[in-house]
């Protein structure tokens, strides 16, 4: 396959633009335009298109390739009629060692008592606790594709115990198990730690809602896949009853979240915006080039999106 016109937008088109007019040496023809500007012409005139999500206006005319700059990809998925010989890929870099610094930043912050002892020093209070070993959690960890495979092979090191959820629970070797969805309940009730890096499927979609949270006996709950599969509502709940002790949410249905929603609110409940695995202007023209390299080349994607799964 040949690309020759590449559309390019998203919010960070101008810091792709002097990248990609830096780098480039392959002779195609790069439109920049800010997500707010694209019009139907720009979407005829294009081979491929490069951005984290369609336009308001998108449509594939004549494109043989659609990139996302973002490894979340469920908004090309819903796109009513998806073009069979279109391909979808997402960028892949260096998300799974972000998340997995993300992920650990707060079980270190939790199990050294950082919020404690920064609370008994404005108090002027001698308290000692004693630090909880990282060796001695058991975390589940749900999606154990190369972001969950990440996470598990850098808390293994430090001795945890993780355990992987999948649909076909298949044996994955930076995981001690991993287990089927259908079997997961001893496991979940079991754990210390919950991370989501599941993406949004209909079948993911509200997934960790008041029945699954109900087997919960006091775990922290990490978010780092996609906010729509967690039931806010219930989430409230489960940590007002302790079933969850404490949830740190990177990724909500709606962003940026707005100012009255109830989430910003609640003392146990850690909110950051969307930054656990940054795409760079560097590392997202990097995976293009070399995504577009293979494709010209009719070598294998490893990138490439199954849309039947959805990711």
């Amino acid at each position: 396959m040949e690309i020759q016109n590449i559309l390019v937008t998203s919010r960070m088109y101008k810091e792709l633009e002097g990248i990609i007019e830096r780098e480039d040496k392959r002779g195609k023809t790069f439109r920049y335009v800010d997500e707010k500007n694209i019009n139907d012409e720009d979407l005829k005139w294009a081979d491929a298109y490069m951005s984290f999500y369609p336009v308001e206006n998108f449509a594939f005319h004549q494109m043989k390739w659609v990139h996302s700059l973002g490894a979340g990809v469920d908004r090309y998925v819903k796109l009513d009629s998806w073009k069979d010989d279109v391909i979808l890929t997402r960028t892949v870099c260096s998300f799974g060692a972000r998340m997995s610094e993300y992920c650990l930043s707060y079980m270190l912050s939790e199990l050294q008592y950082h919020v404690a002892f920064q609370k008994a020093q404005r108090e002027k209070k001698w308290e000692p606790l004693e630090p909880v070993l990282l060796s001695s959690q058991k975390v589940v960890i749900y999606g154990t594709g190369e972001i969950g495979q990440s996470i598990a092979e850098m808390l293994k090191r430090f001795g945890v115990q993780v355990t992987g959820v999948s649909r076909s629970g298949k044996s994955n070797q930076h995981f001690h198990q991993v287990v089927a969805t259908d079997d997961e309940a001893s496991h979940v009730k079991q754990a210390d730690w919950i991370i989501n890096t599941l993406p949004l499927t209909p079948e993911t979609n509200r997934m960790f809602n008041a029945e699954w949270m109900n087997i919960l006996q006091g775990a922290y709950f990490i978010n780092v896949g996609r906010g729509a599969t967690v039931d806010t509502v219930s989430l409230i709940e489960a940590i007002n009853t302790r079933r969850i002790k404490k949830a740190f949410l990177d990724v909500f249905e709606v962003e940026p979240l707005p100012q009255s929603d109830m989430l910003w609110e609640h003392e146990n409940i850690v909110i950051t915006p969307h930054i656990s695995a940054v795409t760079t202007p560097e590392e997202a023209v990097a995976c293009f080039f070399d995504t577009l390299d293979r494709i010209e080349a009719d070598k294998p994607l490893e990138n490439k999106v199954d849309l039947n799964r959805g990711y």
